[in-house]
């Protein structure tokens, strides 16, 4: 049991890896179209999707795909860091209390 445990916390580590490379190669792609047509917003904004679609978009509507798609993979790459982040620690914690008895 302590192995596969181990195996689990591991195979997690990998897998925020290669979603942190993959969301990377996404988001940079987009952004890098958002830098060339100069779309401007703060950091805080990629969260308050409502301040996006009322503001930021319609002072530039030829990039709200761009716009869009950069706020999706942003929010979907930090919801999935936080769910793996919460496994890790479920299991580290598991991994704990086996490493005492």
């Amino acid at each position: 049991m302590y192995y596969i445990l181990v195996m689990l916390v591991i195979g997690l580590f990998i897998a925020i890896l290669f979603l942190n490379i993959y969301f990377r190669i996404k988001v940079l792609k987009v952004y890098k179209k958002l830098v060339q047509a100069r779309v401007e917003f703060d950091a805080k904004d990629v969260f308050n999707m409502q301040y996006v679609e009322d503001e930021v978009i319609p002072k530039y509507p030829a990039n709200a795909d761009d716009i869009r798609r950069f706020m999706n993979h942003i929010r979907y790459s930090v919801r999935m860091a936080m769910i793996l982040i919460t496994l890790i620690t479920i299991l580290g914690a598991i991994l704990m209390y086996y490493r005492h008895d």
